[in-house]
């Protein structure tokens, strides 16, 4: 893999004589406070302006301030003119625009396309305080207010919504967000070293229609840039070489273009299996994909920070609070994370529904062991509030702390969509011990008296570290402990390239076994999903079934919702199975339950103890010619009565959706921030 520059070795800009701001300006005050007559740049963002490293727009703004540029934010704006985007002035660089730490339309709508009425990243948990397709807008917006200023667009929303996508929410292919949005650039993943260099280009005068070689960038053009061999691939029958380029000419990958993949499900799943072919840095071509008259263009994706970059990342000066500008205000995101502390990024899972390996990648960017307690330290004697107990070490799976390929080489041209499925590599370093010292070192500094991990759980790479396990349940359990196999069943598992049920049944065997051991009385959480493509009927009875057996009863159940450029979404979609090689007859036809009504009664079997759904399941039962499970037997699944004042909403329980929030817990799969969900504890003989 080729090297890249440090973000912190450039030549600081001229302004940072102005030295850090207590919090980035967010009015005109507060920049006549700071001696500041212009901002250099403005981020405008979907989210409250939480400055902490949880909130992509403070790690972005912070960065930026640390190069000597003047940053200032723009946060949740009324959209409606373009009068709230001056507020700040003219930025004398660019805009940098974000729909937030989750993707718009996720963030406002349930899987069954119902309106939100909360939002945890704005003051008080108010909904509808910034618009669908956020990037979008802002970026008119933007452009309405000062015509000339590059714009540069970035954040999960812009990332996965780089080429044509599919859209849940208007059932239809959408053009790259970059044509939508009229941005001059787009940069993808975790932005640090695109923004870094394209801040510095353009602070030296550079026109940003220049800027075209940047790793993790995407930009529109008229043709294919001189020099430049594609390989035509946007033909399903035409095999795409998988070698890198022989000759002097580097090599770019046609996409099939907009105008095709549109119309044409099976063609879209072919595009989306070679983006995901070409996500490796250290093999990754570039991708070009027709839009009306102009070339979408993408460089390949950055290269991972090292772990001295991640340090000095983490250790800029945050503020480690909300703005004051909210006064008291609840910001219930910033209340989740506020003690908690990240301690790398990436994930080699794979996982097809899942949008962090497509955002961050699969190579694991760990912290080192003195940052990781230098920023606890910080908490302890910083954040107000703090009692002693750190509610999560973690990040986007909670025990892939330095794992990493063994081999450079073979990591630098593997092309595998996950490193654990269908079996862990045998290349893969899987040593937990690294991350077993850094429990026992945080759990010895004064002043904490418990360090819990609260995010996700790779229990399929646990299972081979006995002494992790024991290490995680004896210290660092709070009662609850939350993973997430997904599926009892093979189909639907399969397809979303997660390991079978037994790998999770030798984790609960040791998590139980350490946890008598410890004197404890600790409780896993799974996580499932209703109606993921591949997904029958029968394999939701089954799962429903098995939850029945084990004593498990969901408050917050996962409605599959197929997040923008995800595999699951082009199986969805199109209904072929882009894992392996799309043709247009021979490729694998993927179940997948669209209708509202399936959909319901898959959700309906994961909260099959309630009597809101005994209704429509037993009717369901009865078509599937298992009337058999209907009974007041402990082996039948729903009783064969009905109480009273229930049942009477078709069976979908909307009365229980509501009560319970049953769209809520997907976030924890879709976007950076670490949403817990909740369970009842199971019941004795349930």
């Amino acid at each position: 893999m080729e090297s890249a520059k440090d973000i912190f070795s450039y030549r600081k800009y001229w302004a940072h004589r102005f030295g850090p701001a207590p919090f980035l300006p967010t009015t005109r005050d507060e920049m006549d406070r700071l001696g500041w007559d212009s901002c250099d740049i403005i981020l405008v963002t979907g989210d409250a302006y939480v400055d902490h490293p949880s909130f992509g727009m403070a790690i972005v703004g912070r960065l930026l301030e640390a190069q000597g540029f003047r940053v200032g934010i723009i946060a949740q704006p009324e959209w409606v003119t373009a009068q709230p985007f001056t507020v700040l002035g003219k930025p004398n660089l660019f805009f940098g625009v974000t729909a937030g730490n989750m993707d718009s339309m996720v963030n406002r709508y349930t899987a069954d396309r119902r309106l939100r009425h909360n939002d945890s990243y704005t003051p008080n948990d108010e909904g509808g305080r910034r618009p669908d397709r956020a990037v979008i807008v802002y970026s008119q917006r933007c452009r309405e207010a000062y015509k000339a200023t590059p714009i540069v667009i970035g954040g999960i929303e812009a990332s996965l919504r780089r080429i044509a996508h599919y859209d849940y929410w208007s059932d239809k292919v959408r053009r790259s967000i970059l044509v939508d949005s009229r941005a001059d650039l787009l940069v993808y993943g975790n932005a640090e070293r695109a923004i870094v260099a394209v801040a510095h280009r353009l602070g030296k005068g550079e026109a940003v229609e220049s800027i075209r070689d940047i790793r993790g960038t995407a930009f529109l053009c008229d043709g294919v840039p001189e020099g430049w061999t594609v390989i035509a691939a946007d033909s399903i029958d035409q095999p795409v070489s998988t070698g890198p380029s022989r000759g002097a000419e580097p090599t770019a990958v046609r996409l099939p273009g907009f105008d095709l993949v549109k119309d044409d499900p099976v063609l879209y799943a072919h595009a989306s299996r070679l983006l995901h072919q070409e996500s490796n840095p250290g093999n990754a071509r570039a991708l070009v994909q027709r839009h009306g008259d102009k070339e979408l263009w993408l460089n390949p994706p950055p290269i991972p920070l090292a772990t001295a970059e991640m340090d000095g990342v983490y250790a800029l000066p945050y503020g480690r609070a909300p703005h004051p500008a909210y006064g008291e205000a609840r910001i219930p995101a910033w209340e989740m994370i506020r003690f908690s502390v990240a301690i790398m990024r990436g994930c080699f899972g794979g996982c097809s529904f899942c949008s962090i390996t497509e955002h961050e990648g699969r190579i694991i960017q760990s912290r080192s062991e003195a940052s990781i307690l230098a920023e606890i330290e910080e908490i302890r004697d910083k954040v107000k509030g703090f009692t002693g107990v750190i509610s999560d070490l973690g990040g986007p799976t909670a025990n892939m702390y330095r794992m990493a390929c063994k081999d450079k080489a073979i990591e630098s041209i593997c092309r595998r969509p996950s490193c654990v499925y269908p079996d862990i590599c045998k290349n893969l370093g899987t040593d937990h011990d690294p991350l077993i010292h850094l429990y026992r070192q945080a759990r010895g500094l004064p002043g904490v008296k418990k360090v819990l991990v609260a995010s996700g759980l790779r229990y399929d790479l646990a299972v081979n570290s006995p002494a992790y396990v024991k290490e995680l349940v004896t210290h660092h359990v709070g009662g609850y402990l939350k993973i997430a196999p997904e599926h009892t069943e093979a189909g639907p598992l399969s397809k979303m390239m997660k390991p079978g049920i037994g790998s999770y049944d030798r984790f609960k065997a040791l998590f139980d076994k350490y946890a008598t051991e410890a004197g404890k009385k600790y409780y896993l959480i799974p996580y499932f999903i209703a109606a993921h493509p591949g997904t029958t009927d029968e394999d939701m009875m089954n799962l429903a079934l098995w939850l029945k057996k084990n004593g498990y009863r969901a408050d917050q159940v996962q409605t599959f919702l197929p997040s923008p450029m995800s595999l699951s979404a082009a199986m969805y979609h199109s209904e072929r199975n882009p894992l392996r090689p799309i043709r247009r007859s021979g490729s694998e036809v993927v179940f997948t339950a669209k209708g509202l009504k399936q959909r319901r009664l898959h959700k309906a079997f994961l909260r099959y103890h309630d009597a809101e759904n005994w209704p429509v399941l037993r009717e369901a039962l009865k078509q599937m010619g298992r009337a058999d499970l209907i009974g007041p037997g402990k082996h039948q699944l729903v009783p064969n009565w009905q109480p009273a004042g229930t049942g009477l909403a078709g069976g979908e329980g909307a009365r229980a959706g509501r009560k319970h929030g049953t769209q809520k817990f997907f976030t924890q799969h879709t976007t950076q921030s670490r949403r817990p969900g909740l369970a009842r504890r199971p019941k004795k003989g349930s």
